[in-house]
């Protein structure tokens, strides 16, 4: 009896046993699951990070290059800090810093490294590396910040930061991981994928306790990492500066544009900030402070901003005009002053005259054969709609209302005002032509960027296209360059249209006093947009013009904030961004045109008793409120 449970009792184990072995065998044989989770226990990922793309401009100047910073880095059960005061003081930070680091570390693992401190330059780790020794459990981590060679281009280049939460989480490929740097705002963003690289990884082997035992199967697992790809930019570094420079102390833009290419020579926008504030370890601090600067140093007015197109708006009302066949180049049209405010006199007008003098009434009149061509004349509410139709069709050909389509982030669409839009704001069969005729000079409803000025500019100097304009020419890997290609966008009209506007604009470049450059021929409109304040301030400053005449090679556009009329501070502005394009200097002329723009005080006695008057206007409507 005893010897039959005896052998119960051993089978039961032996049956066990073999339970437990075969359990064992799959488990570790063939459960591939199981083998890997074993070996994720025992290996340790490191990331390479891959350097991130160079940018240059249009002349292969270095603009954005990688500078290396270090990370020190913490295995909180190696840690041994002697004294904590001598630790924090030779890296700068307060005692504070140094527990809830220490505690977010822990927080994320006793044996596995992490991010104690982030972003070292290189003289604040050559100050400490002789002295961490004396530290256990810490060491230096190699990575790369961006660095800038010059202090323009902030917006249009744009910065990187890590990764946020809300990013990983809309990024649908699984490409990026938590601590990633990535493109936040302009070039860095919209190039974001060729910068970036590829990431690599080393695999480390591991024991129990995180202390490192050498390459994980001979590094046949491990990947290089792929460094990103440079971009070459259309920006000529030179003209940037020049151009930043003339606008230091002022709000405004400056875009200029090759009109043979599309390419975007410069976008300045003021104010604006140095690229190198939002790099590094201050970043957090100095993003603070540009953010909640009230001057919106963050929004790139070249292409963000909108505004009342103005005088410069005048052309397109003419071309449009005789493409309807409304009127001739060379037919003298009697204006008055009745129709609206003018500064030109009364007379006879033809296509060039008009725009020459900035005629507001010729234009008004222009317009009013564009929108009622008397298609219905028994309604002029039916009349006008169907013109209007026409008018918004054919002005959206020219790139305005809609983005241009530029390679950086929010561009603004502008605004051309159409059918839709008048029966939203009066009603259905409630307007006509007298209502809206404001727009006939680029007033009113009408808002456009700088950038699609500048693109007007262009298609004129091309006598009717114009080629989408680019920040980016091109993009070089393993040193082979691929140039982008780009089509022609015709506006439809045709180029015979086109001396006559021409010709308006070289007769206002000559009549502008501060416009001219000496030995080029150039053709330019003034503008004045109108701003809307109530207070003080004046309407801002707009001119467009291209250079030289018969062969253009620049096309610009350029927008100063409450500077008054387009002839003063934009129009002396974009002669001397021209003439520095295209000479490659500035001639000393009895204008003093350099030292009137850097000087900023562009205000005649004209517009300072205007200023008065609003400000003593002002004044008397808060006396009125307070009694």
């Amino acid at each position: 009896m005893w010897d039959n449970r005896r052998y119960i009792i051993q089978g039961t184990f032996v049956l066990i046993g073999l339970v437990f072995l075969i359990k064992l065998f799959a488990l570790q044989v063939l459960d591939k699951d199981y083998t890997a989770k074993a070996e994720r226990n025992i290996i340790q990922p490191i990331v390479q990070y891959p350097f991130r793309g160079l940018i240059y401009d249009r002349n292969k100047e270095l603009l954005v290059y990688n500078e290396p910073v270090y990370d020190l880095m913490v295995v909180p059960k190696d840690v041994y800090v002697a004294d904590t005061t001598e630790f924090c003081e030779l890296l700068g930070i307060e005692k504070e810093a140094f527990l809830e680091n220490m505690k977010i570390a822990k927080a994320y693992s006793w044996v596995k490294p992490s991010v104690f401190l982030k972003k070292m330059s290189q003289e604040e780790y050559a100050e400490t590396q002789d002295l961490l020794y004396k530290y256990r459990g810490f060491f230096v981590n190699p990575r790369t910040v961006r660095g800038y060679t010059s202090p323009v281009l902030a917006n249009e280049l744009g910065y990187t930061g890590e990764i946020s939460r809300r990013q990983l989480d809309r990024d649908t490929t699984g490409y990026y991981r938590s601590g990633d740097n990535i493109g936040i705002t302009g070039l860095e963003e919209q190039y974001e994928r060729l910068l970036s690289g590829k990431r690599g990884v080393n695999y480390k082997q591991v024991n129990v306790r995180g202390i490192e035992k050498g390459s994980f199967k001979d590094g046949a697992l491990d990947t290089a990492s792929v460094p990103g790809t440079n971009l070459i930019t259309t920006f000529d570094l030179e003209l940037q500066t020049y151009a930043e420079k003339l606008l230091e102390g002022k709000t405004g833009s400056i875009v200029a544009i090759d009109p043979s290419t599309g390419e975007v020579l410069v976008m300045a926008t003021a104010p604006t900030y140095e690229p190198k504030m939002l790099s590094g370890r201050e970043f957090g601090k100095n993003f603070s402070q540009i953010a909640l600067d009230s001057s919106k140093l963050l929004f790139n007015r070249a292409h963000m901003a909108t505004y009342p197109a103005g005088s410069v708006f005048k052309t397109v009302q003419a071309l449009i005009a005789l493409d309807e066949g409304v009127i001739r180049a060379d037919e003298q049209i009697f204006v008055n002053l009745n129709g609206i405010g003018d500064h030109a006199p009364a007379g006879y007008y033809d296509v060039a005259r008009g725009i020459e003098k900035s005629s507001n009434n010729y234009f008004l009149e222009v317009m009013r054969r564009i929108v009622n061509q008397r298609v219905n004349p028994n309604n002029t509410f039916i009349d006008t709609r169907i013109g209007m139709a026409k008018w918004e069709e054919a002005v959206k050909k020219f790139g305005f209302g809609a983005p241009l389509g530029i390679d950086i982030p929010g561009e603004a669409a502008g605004l051309v005002p159409g059918v839709k839009y008048y029966d939203r704001l009066y009603g259905e069969n409630r307007w006509a032509y007298s209502t809206i005729k404001s727009i006939s000079i680029g007033q009113g409803e009408v808002l456009v960027t700088p950038l699609q000025v500048a693109n007007l500019a262009a298609i004129i100097a091309n006598r009717g296209y114009y080629i989408q304009p680019h920040l980016v020419k091109g993009t070089e890997k393993d040193g082979l360059v691929t140039l982008k290609q780009f089509e022609k966008n015709y506006t439809g009209k045709g180029s015979d249209y086109y001396p006559a506007i021409i010709e308006g604009m070289k007769r206002s470049a000559v009549g502008t006093y501060r416009a001219p450059i000496i030995g080029i021929p150039i053709a330019s409109k003034t503008g004045t947009a109108e701003n809307g304040a109530k207070d003080e301030s004046l309407d801002h400053s707009v001119f467009m013009a291209f250079a030289p005449v018969d062969d253009p090679k620049i096309a610009i556009a350029v927008y100063i904030e409450n500077a008054g009329w387009g002839g003063r501070a934009a129009a002396t502005t974009a002669s001397l961004v021209m003439e520095m394009y295209l000479k490659g200097y500035i001639e000393k002329d009895w204008r003093n045109r350099e030292e009137f723009v850097l000087k900023g005080d562009f205000l005649d006695e004209e517009q300072k008793r205007e200023i008065e008057r609003k400000k003593l206007e002002k004044a008397r409507k808060n006396a009125l409120v307070q009694h």
